[in-house]
């Protein structure tokens, strides 16, 4: 309440503040009594806190500290006389000038103060009102409440706005600007070299391992990962540049005004420095790495959408150059990022057009000499590169998301060829099939198999899973439920690649799992290097004392086969017996079995 008169301000406290209503309690129980009816329900008038100044100018300074307290006034009452300071008029332009949200209601006994002269001088504004003096209490009361809600219904819709605003413009997850700063950003960043002369970098990164840890150990600790990244890069980079999630785990650095290209190269080293270190996620120690691609305006292209190619081009050069590095844009990259944009393309078709196609590499008892099962193996019979290798095409199936996608059809393909064979009387044998850590967390990873086994009308015990010791440690407890579940359906377990991960001794027997398979790397030599031999043998006999069976893979000569005979290897395969075939190729070999092919 701004006025000279002090008594004006007892008013407003007695009519905005009191609460004690004991004389007008006192009369309905009189009336109550008197009518023989009940005493009504008084409704409880809003309480206010109210402040007073004399003149503008404290006025003025009340509101500034509020402001300053983060304490704003909704209301504030102003007499259009007080001499012989501010009139009503200057303290209203005054106070406006530092919060302009603050609803006015002028208080005047004199006819110059009307409406037509305050919308003169303000214009028509919804947060001013007139009071003539004298007034009621009741249009005090009606004025302070209908304002006051306005006031926070205006200020909550700010704030809500200014929090969309906000989550149009960051990412949710780390806080860091997203896409339509990093638009905004760019156009800025451009205009400004434009006229200066300058040149700046833009940096693409994209974390090494990433999609490993968030299949292998949930989103969860992607998340937890994701944050502590975006923390380091936030200490390296500086104040005048800008630092976006792009999406996914691709992050983008503009790094304005460079005088020279080295300071673009001496970022992005201290990015890979800054997540060489190991990060904890979910009580794990986890080390990942960081490729970084770096493309210069106007030099490596002269837009954004170019310059953004360019460094997302250098940026999977990084990745083929050893993953942890960085590299700059050159020319010869451009045909690269085409050919990836290419790949995706034709990728979304094989599945279409059934381009994909499964190859089986038998695995053969040790002692009998026979086919006993097999492992199916796909491959991609490309229209003009030919028949492409898995590792051609899967790492890029798993950045682009299609990796799950394709691992169902082929637990489609294996069941539906593992039905075929036996139509055609040939000996039932079990089909591997290998999962990734992602696939193999799914949650309808269950329904899948039981929906597929009952489309083809096939037994589960047709089906073998290989999973890697990665995929299965990295959530041992979850792990052990989902091998339990498999093992019940009828589904066998083996771990693949074994030797190269970090398994658990205790949880390795706990696992429901049937088969380890010795990975390649301790085969190729194993005749020839002792330490190989030790490591073989020492598998061989852990893997017999819990009761499991042993693949030995990667053999290739007939000295190898000798010497797993000789430890009690169960199976083995590799290209000594058979490559991998075509499903016909597969079916002669599995009809009067011989020995290996020539």
């Amino acid at each position: 309440m701004v006025d000279d008169n002090a008594d004006i301000h007892t008013d407003f406290a007695r009519i905005l503040m009191e609460i004690d209503d004991q004389a007008g309690q006192d009369v309905d129980a009189a009336e109550a009594a008197l009518l023989g009816t009940g005493v009504p329900v008084r409704v409880q008038a809003p309480l206010f806190e109210v402040d007073c100044a004399l003149q503008g100018r404290d006025a003025l300074a009340l509101v500034s500290t509020a402001l300053t307290e983060s304490r704003p006034y909704s209301v504030a009452f102003i007499d259009m006389r007080m001499p012989p300071g501010w009139d009503g008029v200057k303290t209203m332009q005054e106070i406006w000038a530092i919060d302009p949200a603050l609803q006015i209601v002028v208080c005047s006994a004199y006819s110059e103060y009307d409406w037509e002269t305050l919308v003169s001088l303000f214009g028509y504004l919804d947060k001013l009102l007139i009071l003539r003096k004298p007034f009621e209490a009741s249009e005090v009361l009606q004025c302070t409440t209908a304002l006051s809600r306005k006031w926070h219904n205006e200020r909550a819709l700010y704030h809500n706005e200014r929090a969309l605003r906000h989550l149009a413009t960051h990412d949710v997850l780390t806080g860091l600007p997203n896409r339509a700063i990093l638009e905004d950003r760019l156009s800025v960043v451009q205009a400004q070299s434009d006229r200066a002369g300058d040149e700046f970098a833009l940096l693409i990164l994209d974390l090494d391992r990433f999609k490993l840890v968030n299949d292998s150990m949930g989103h969860r600790a992607g998340d937890e990962l994701l944050r502590e990244v975006s923390r380091r890069l936030n200490e390296v980079v500086r104040a005048s540049d800008t630092l976006v999630r792009l999406g996914g785990d691709e992050f983008v650095i503009i790094i304005s005004t460079i005088r020279s290209r080295e300071l673009a190269e001496d970022i992005a080293k201290r990015v890979i420095a800054a997540l060489l270190e190991p990060i904890h996620v979910l009580g794990v120690e986890v080390r990942t790495s960081g490729s970084v691609g770096i493309a210069i305006y106007p030099g490596d292209g002269k837009t954004a959408e170019i310059l953004m190619a360019h460094a997302d081009a250098a940026m999977y050069a990084a990745k083929q150059a050893g993953r942890g590095v960085y590299r700059r844009f050159d020319a010869s990259m451009g045909s690269s990022a085409q050919d990836r944009v290419n790949l995706e393309r034709e990728l979304h078709s094989a599945l279409t057009n059934r381009q994909l196609e499964l190859h089986y590499q038998p695995k053969i008892g040790a002692v009998s000499g026979r086919i006993e099962s097999a492992e199916a193996l796909i491959r991609w019979r490309h229209p003009e590169r030919g028949l492409l290798a898995p590792d051609a095409f899967i790492p890029f199936a798993e950045e682009c998301g299609l990796l799950n996608p394709i691992s169902n059809w082929v637990i489609r393909e294996a069941c539906r060829q593992a039905r075929e064979w036996h139509r055609q009387g040939l000996p039932q044998i079990r089909v591997a099939i290998n999962l990734s850590a992602g696939q193999f967390r799914m949650e309808s990873l269950l329904q899948t198999f039981q929906a597929t086994f009952a489309e083809f009308e096939v037994e589960p015990s047709v089906l073998e899973v290989e999973l890697t010791e990665t995929a299965v440690m990295s959530d041992a407890e979850e792990s052990v439920h989902i091998l339990q579940n498999l093992t019940e359906m009828g589904v066998s377990v083996s771990i693949d690649d074994f030797g190269t991960g970090y398994s658990s001794m205790s949880y390795l027997r706990r696992f429901p799992i049937d088969t380890l398979k010795i990975d390649r790397t301790f085969i190729s030599e194993v005749t020839t290097r002792p330490e190989d031999a030790s490591i073989v043998r020492a598998i061989i006999s852990l893997s017999h004392s819990l009761n499991l069976k042993v693949v030995a893979e990667g053999v290739e000569r007939e000295d190898q086969v000798s010497f797993l005979q000789a430890l009690g290897c169960d199976q083995y395969q590799g290209y000594y017996f058979s490559p991998p075939l075509e499903p016909a190729e597969f079916a002669k070999l599995l009809g009067p079995q011989s020995g290996p092919r020539q």
